[in-house]
């Protein structure tokens, strides 16, 4: 069952949501509206498509992960996972900016 605001354990989600720019993360927080299923599984499926296709002109890898996060708000088994993964992505982001900030204050 799909949710209109992310649960308490879903922090690396609120902070991708708080990261992104405002007319974004309402059109995500709009298309988590529990009654835009009929919308969000064949757009969730169509981006991981698209993405598959992402050698091409215009489409792109970043599709991918953007449908199953998508996917995931329908798919129970599929949310943990994902964000489980976001959360590791945003991590490595994290020590990677650290680092470079580190670096760049020594040169």
């Amino acid at each position: 069952m799909s949710r209109t605001r992310p649960a308490p354990d879903d922090r690396p989600l609120r902070r991708l949501l708080a990261a992104l720019p405002a007319p974004v993360a309402r059109s995500y927080r709009w298309l988590c509206r529990p009654a835009m299923v009929w919308l969000r599984v064949p757009l969730a499926l169509v981006l991981m498509l698209g993405g598959c296709l992402g050698f091409l002109p215009i489409l792109g890898f970043w599709m991918v992960p953007l449908g199953v996060l998508l996917l995931a708000e329908d798919v129970p088994p599929l949310r943990r996972p994902t964000l489980r993964l976001l959360g590791a992505v945003q991590g490595r982001w994290d020590r990677y900016r650290l680092k470079r900030r580190e670096s760049g204050s020594r040169d």
